[in-house]
């Protein structure tokens, strides 16, 4: 895990598999920031929605109890919403570098699309 210091608050990246392992352990709640169409084509399971045109930081939930960590499709869309957690005055918030492309490269297990059918399937597990 990388960190950083911005003012008093903490920016944490985390590489594929420390989310994998937290994921795995119920440690954390895993937010996705890509369009809804991204999401329903491929998305980890049990990720949370949440696009990045409808962020907005000061309804994210506390995390007393699971840090939360943002992805997309690359990693630039959630190191954006990260930063702006922090503007918005959360001393503690983290993204997965590489997002989505990553999870998948990693061969993580995740639902995707059966293109012949339309229906939902897991893919990698």
């Amino acid at each position: 895990m990388k960190t950083e210091k911005i003012g008093s608050a903490e920016f944490q990246t985390w590489t594929v598999e420390e989310v994998a392992e937290a994921w795995a352990r119920d440690e954390i709640v895993l937010i996705d920031v890509r369009t809804p169409q991204e999401y329903m084509f491929e998305h980890v399971e049990g990720a949370l929605l949440l696009p990045m045109p409808f962020f907005n930081a000061h309804k994210l939930p506390g995390q007393k109890d699971k840090q939360i960590i943002f992805h997309c499709g690359s990693g630039v869309r959630s190191e954006k919403v990260s930063r702006a957690a922090i503007e918005a005055g959360i001393d503690r918030i983290a993204h997965m570098e590489g997002g989505f492309a990553a999870w998948k490269q990693a061969r993580k297990p995740y639902i995707g699309t059966n293109l012949a059918t339309g229906a939902p399937q897991q893919v990698n597990s």
